[in-house]
């Protein structure tokens, strides 16, 4: 069991309040992604989590239990950092092993988490290895391998990926989903990159300047945006946002339109404009544009397309797929 409940958690450091009464359930076996801007306080709302903060004021409860001032030790989690904090005197073995060990656990006991974990993660033919013969997304393995033997109520990840390549970060990402669903256990993940929140999330907590913006499916943040700040943040190219009064709209402030839901034409169309660059991505071209009806925009095509700049084109928007958003930058429903 690994469910989570927090109340009114607030957090400051001295007179600059980092986390302004965050509210959040999270159910057990979810996958929970927060994510938001640098400094919206998504690490520390972990940190609160884990132990490693105090939180100036609220309520942390691990399967119904107030844990607020219980130690991290005793929480009942595990954490993976950014970094591997490997020992490197130390093989894959010794270095999964450890904590079990520190907390008395006996040796046949240790052995049977480390295959199991190891197995799971294709640690075996490295177990013998230290750390310095191994590769980065090998280390960020062994890192997961060591929070796994732990078999805590929950797994706490702070930007695992944040150290590895473009390449590494794809099979990394791939490896903590099928473990997820494997061991079916609650997990919370901290990142910037919200292609990993969409791809790994059952449910993503967007987050800016200390308060909860929105939480819902990855899907339903996409396609029902709460307001302008999370239509901004979620999705990418990120979405148009137009002065509803250049397009004669009433009833709003703001007109959002992602990239993706509006087509080009040489021939004819809704917004006249010429282009100013274009992104030649293989399976994308994305194609920046000026026009007087909208200023700048930015449309996503998909496949190959041979526009260039200065290219006079038309652009016309779905208008089902279009956002509204009032004065105070909230979704019109």
């Amino acid at each position: 069991m690994g469910s989570l409940q927090l109340k009114s958690i607030r957090k400051a450091f001295g007179p600059h309040e980092v986390l302004k009464g965050i509210d959040l359930e999270v159910q057990d076996g979810e996958f929970v992604i927060f994510v938001g801007p640098s400094g919206c306080g998504k690490s520390t709302l972990l940190r609160v989590i884990a132990g490693l903060e105090d939180a100036t004021s609220g309520s942390v409860r691990i399967d119904g239990a107030e844990v607020i001032n219980t130690p991290p030790a005793k929480r009942g989690i595990a954490m993976v950092f950014q970094s591997y904090a490997l020992y490197p005197h130390l093989t894959v073995k010794d270095n999964m092993g450890l904590g079990l060990k520190q907390a008395g656990t006996e040796k046949a006991e240790i052995d049977t988490r480390v295959a199991k974990a190891s197995g799971m993660l294709s640690l075996d033919p490295y177990l013998a290895r230290r750390p310095a013969e191994l590769s980065g997304g090998q280390r960020q393995r062994v890192a997961i391998g060591r929070a796994i033997v732990r078999e805590p109520k929950l797994f706490l990840f702070d930007e695992p990926l944040s150290n590895l390549d473009a390449a590494l970060r794809v099979q990394t990402r791939l490896e903590i989903a099928g473990l997820h669903r494997r061991l079916k256990a609650t997990m919370i993940y901290v990142t910037h990159d919200q292609v990993e929140a969409m791809t790994l999330a059952d449910k993503i907590v967007v987050l800016n300047a200390g308060a909860i913006e929105q939480v819902g499916s990855p899907m339903e943040l996409y396609n029902k945006p709460a307001n302008v700040f999370v239509a901004g943040f979620i999705g990418s190219p990120q979405m148009n946002f137009i002065p509803a009064e250049k397009l004669g709209q009433t009833g709003a402030k703001t007109i959002g339109v992602r990239p993706e839901h509006i087509a080009l034409s040489r021939e004819s169309g809704d917004w006249k404009g010429k282009v100013i660059h274009v992104e030649h991505l293989g399976a994308d071209t994305i194609v920046y544009l000026e026009t007087e009806a909208t200023g700048l925009l930015t449309v996503r095509l998909f496949g190959e397309h041979a526009y260039a700049p200065d290219d006079v084109v038309f652009a016309t928007p779905d208008r089902a797929s279009l956002h509204r958003f009032d004065a105070n930058d909230r979704a019109i429903v």
